[in-house]
């Protein structure tokens, strides 16, 4: 089943989600090598694709897991969670309807 991540990013987030973002990138490149990541990508905190200083109020994961738990398990262990990028983490049960 699909579990959407939702994490919103901590204030003057921008310096820890470069300096952790290859590791964070390593973890989703395997979710997708494994066939399980539907979609990735952080929310830019201005109305721009590349938001400069501006940086990223959070992100969405959207990726196939056995269970709740083990979605709950594998955000938790993320280096934005353990760094503090993330503020807040929600994790839920998602439906994949369209495409």
């Amino acid at each position: 089943m699909y579990y959407a991540i939702v994490a919103t990013d901590r204030v003057d987030s921008l310096a820890l989600r470069l300096q952790h973002r290859p590791e964070h990138l390593a973890r989703l490149e395997a979710l997708r090598e494994a066939g399980r990541l539907l979609l990735a990508g952080p929310f830019p905190a201005i109305d721009s694709e590349s938001p400069g200083d501006a940086g990223f109020s959070g992100s969405l994961i959207v990726a196939s897991f056995d269970s709740l738990q083990a979605a709950q398990d594998w955000a938790a262990a993320d280096p934005f969670v353990r760094e503090g990028v993330y503020a807040k983490v929600d994790v839920r049960p998602f439906k994949r309807v369209l495409p």
